[in-house]
């Protein structure tokens, strides 16, 4: 097995990392395609093994489904009490974090890694607490689907047509220390689901028609195998640094093309890709760039920034590395990406110059071992115009004039020195003078400079004087030795500047970035926030830098100097309109409106997007190289999340004055409804006794009478309202079920409103089987009288209301239909919300009762929604559920 040296700088990293790694506790996680592949059984078997090897284990939490297969495994494990949450009346069963940390086992098993934790959790998501564990030394056993991670949210929504709603970030599966894939056919998961060994029967066949169809199936397996082979690559790439082995591992196709400024580089490109599509394989676009590149023509470089912006469009990862031995370059990446495939182009120049200079393809060769070498003959796309050859002026002979003064000055300094020390001593003015041009002026200057010398120094300073003419041959070598050694000075005193530039250009741009950072942290503001972005990409990148963030109507507010702003004409904000519904990069040197003055980056963070930025180039005809659009991107991303924690802090700070607004409100109006209630009680009660004692009122006083006690129900009724809703929102109220038929709460609520219900007809359809159902009879009546209250205030008198309840798969439906004016189109989920009332009539109220309605069926477990009715009106429906199997009714022999 080939071993080259370690590089220091990743040795001291992985040590530091390793060092890190043994203070915290090791994450296992079982990984799988779907639901009922088996995690938690695997991982309770490696639990179980574990514990066998006498390893202090426990199961912090674990979901068994009902599985009988699964809950035996549990046996012979301490298992640790939940965690029991109150919310809105039920009992919700969490894992205990507290107390794992308190226990602090060797390892713990933390099932359903994605699972949101109930109100009143330290952490909102359970990863979370895995990662307090973790950081605790606590080894963690968990299990998790492919369709939990982040990056693939969107792409499970459009192949599943759902949408999940409980993820993990990708760092967390990318950081654990073990990752086992749990993996089964997806005709075996049918079966699985068929027999009733992953849910319910009824919840079975309703997954097989949705989520779990065969071909969602393939799609969630084919993407947790691909998850999986890339991770087991990364740790082979892990381990080849680790152990340094330069000899490539041919375990998977990884294919590098490598190109040059030649107009046949695109082909290359093209080429790599179709390679790479047939073998499926990754693929990497590099260019190595020497000191020769800084001098090529413009159209030169501009051709090598776009076949890498081509690259990158056909799906390459693009680099860009510095350094003057090309081929020893290329062979280094390629061993440290552990590429199988190497494409380069076939030499179009002569033999001549290879045999003279060296051939690049030749020593590819025979330094790439074991891999494998294309090469492709390239033919141009399309007829490449011919470059413009440099003017004289371009080949700056006034710095070459200035090296011919330099070894003119040092001709003057030998000759003082001529008498006093023999020729050879003289050597060492003129390399001082050559090293002096090649650190001032650069290579070409110094090879003048190298030639000028010894021919000077031949012509004064050896016999016969003023001539070129030699006696001595000894002094051959001395010419030959003083001008190679010249020119090898003169070399490697370029490439030492050359590299000194490259440290210093990579300096200044991680020094731009780090203060971009520190200024960010100091500031919450908005405003502050994106002069200090546009501060810093304006003098990194010598352009003018527009930052455009939408308000909530999307309309683009400017941020930026005057200069970018007045940049900003109608087509350029169509252009950063367009990048910012996108979601994508236009503009200049894009393939998206390409004739931009300016290029336009989205501000994208894991929750949306926050705007745009625009750079606009002082230079019109300058393209930003691929290297320059990486570091513009990461100061683009920065900036996004810098503008991002601004607007949550914002946003932090909205809801906590709005919480702190609805208590004082809540507060106020169970202060003032408790207050009411007193007189109301007293002028309901006065104005009944004289409506049912007095006899002898005249007709217009009683009907005065009547009204007064109509409207001081109502409003002890709407009091009642705020009084019920204050306690539903602070927790007072209980949810006490018991099974109860559903007839008898309807019953009572008829009997409630029968006055209520006097001008309107009301049609009942309550099917005499219908099963018992597990409710709160107090709290479900008042949701009907609501929405009965509802119905006849917005139903013209005398028509009908209809009432009817049904069963449907594992819970009762009950449906309250009138014949009002309908709900508005999109009004349907807003009108469950508090004190929100329909606007197109001006029937009476504070908009409480659905609000408390919907409260009350969500605390029940189930869920209320409406609609407009066929023939006009308006539905509300809402679910029961029953959950397990309802008693039985024994109604004997009568």
């Amino acid at each position: 097995m080939e071993h080259q040296r370690p590089d220091p700088d990743e040795l001291l990293k992985r040590v530091k990392e390793e060092e890190a790694r043994k203070k915290r506790g090791r994450l296992k996680i079982f990984f799988g395609s779907a639901a009922g592949v088996g995690k938690t059984y695997a991982m309770l078997e490696a639990a179980q093994t574990l514990r066998d090897d006498g390893i202090d284990v426990i199961a912090g939490y674990v979901e068994p489904h009902r599985r009988p297969e699964t809950e035996a495994l549990l046996n012979g494990l301490e298992i640790l009490p939940p965690r029991i949450i109150e919310y809105r009346g039920v009992q919700i069963r969490e894992f205990d974090l507290d107390a794992a940390l308190k226990r602090k086992p060797h390892t713990i098993l933390v099932d359903e890694l994605a699972h949101t934790n109930g109100p009143g959790s330290r952490h909102p998501k359970r990863w979370q607490d895995v990662e307090e564990l973790i950081t605790s030394g606590i080894n963690v056993y968990t299990t998790v689907n492919v369709q939990h991670l982040e990056s693939l949210n969107d792409v499970v929504a459009q192949i599943t047509g759902t949408l999940v709603r409980e993820t993990i970030p990708d760092s967390i599966l990318e950081n654990a220390d073990d990752l086992e894939l749990i993996d089964i056919a997806p005709d075996e998961l049918l079966k699985r689901l068929r027999d009733g060994k992953v849910y319910l029967p009824q919840q079975a066949e309703q997954a097989i028609r949705s989520f779990f169809r065969k071909g969602n199936l393939m799609a969630l397996r084919e993407m947790a195998l691909r998850h999986t082979a890339s991770r087991v690559d990364q740790q082979m790439q892990v381990y080849r640094q680790d152990k340094a082995v330069a000899q490539v591992w041919p375990a998977g196709e990884r294919i590098m093309v490598c190109i040059s400024p030649s107009p046949l580089a695109s082909r290359l490109i093209r080429a790599a890709k179709r390679m790479a599509a047939g073998l499926r394989a990754d693929w990497i676009t590099l260019y190595v760039e020497n000191p020769r590149a800084t001098k090529l023509p413009e159209a030169d470089r501009n051709r090598v920034i776009q076949n890498l912006r081509l690259a990158e469009q056909l799906g390459a990862e693009t680099v860009t590395l510095s350094g003057h031995n090309v081929t020893e370059e290329v062979v280094n990446y390629a061993r440290k990406r552990n590429v199988t495939k190497i494409i380069i182009g076939k030499p179009v120049h002569s033999v001549w110059r290879d045999i003279l200079f060296g051939s690049v393809l030749n020593d590819l060769i025979r330094q790439s071992g074991p891999i494998d070498v294309y090469v492709i003959n390239g033919e141009a796309d399309s007829p490449s115009p011919a470059l413009p050859t440099p003017k004289a002026s371009e080949v700056r002979w006034g710095l070459h004039a200035r090296a011919l003064g330099v070894v003119f000055v040092c001709s003057l300094v030998a000759a003082l020195m001529f008498p006093l020390v023999t020729p050879t001593n003289l050597v060492m003015v003129y390399l001082v003078g050559t090293v002096f041009v090649a650190a001032r002026y650069g290579r070409g200057p110094s090879i003048t400079a190298s030639v000028s010398s010894v021919l000077t120094f031949d012509f004064f300073f050896i016999p016969p004087y003023l001539t070129f003419h030699v006696t001595d041959t000894q002094y051959l070598i001395t010419f030959a030795v003083m001008l190679l050694v010249g020119l090898v000075i003169s070399t490697m005193t370029a490439r030492i500047q050359g590299q000194a530039q490259t440290a210093r250009e990579r300096e200044r741009r991680s020094t731009s970035l780090y203060e971009m950072s520190r200024e960010f942290a100091s500031t919450s503001e908005v405003d502050n926030l994106t002069q200090i972005a546009a501060r810093h990409i304006e003098a990194l990148f010598e352009c003018r830098a527009l930052l455009l963030l939408p308000d909530a109507q999307t309309k683009f507010h400017q941020y930026g100097s005057e200069g970018a702003v007045a940049t900003l004409t109608e087509q350029e904000m169509a252009v950063a309109r367009w990048s910012y519904d996108h979601g994508q990069e236009a503009g200049l040197g894009t393939q998206t409106l390409p004739a931009s003055k300016g290029i336009y980056l989205p501000l994208l963070t894991p929750k949306g997007k926050t705007g745009v930025l625009g750079v606009y180039p002082k230079e019109s005809s300058k393209s930003f190289s691929p290297d320059e659009m990486h570091l513009l991107e990461t100061f683009v991303n920065q900036t996004a999340l810098a503008i991002e924690r601004a607007q949550l802090t914002e946003e932090t700070e909205r809801s906590r004055i709005q919480i702190e607004t609805e208590q004082m409100r809540n507060t106020l109006l169970s202060s003032v409804s408790h207050d009411l209630r007193t007189p109301l009680a007293a002028i309901t009660g006065a104005v009944s006794s004289i409506l049912q004692g007095n006899h002898t009122l005249e007709s217009h006083m009683r009907e005065l009478a009547q009204v007064a006690y109509e409207e001081a129900e109502r409003l002890n009724r709407l009091v009642g309202n705020l009084l019920e809703m204050t306690r539903l929102e602070s927790g007072g109220v209980v949810v006490e079920k018991e099974w109860q038929p559903l007839e008898e709460v309807v019953g009572t609520t008829l009997l409630r409103l029968e006055r209520l219900l006097s001008d309107h007809p009301l049609r009942t359809s309550i099917p005499d089987d219908l099963p018992l159902v597990p409710i709160d009879g107090v709290l479900i009546e008042q949701v009907l009288v609501n929405i009965l209250e509802n119905a006849v205030k917005y139903s013209p008198p005398g028509t009908v209301i209809d009432l009817s309840a049904y069963q449907e798969d594992n819970g009762v439906c009950v449906e309250v239909a009138d014949r009002g004016p309908g709900i508005p189109a999109g009004e349907e989920e807003r009108i469950f919300d508090k004190f929100y009332r329909l606007r197109l009539t001006n029937v009476s109220g504070v908009g409480l009762g659905l609000a408390i309605s919907r409260t009350i069926i969500e605390a029940h477990g189930g869920r209320i929604w409406a609609s407009n009715r066929p023939g006009g009106g308006a539905s509300f429906r809402f679910s029961l559920p029953i959950g397990s199997n309802p008693p039985q009714v024994d109604l004997g022999n009568e």
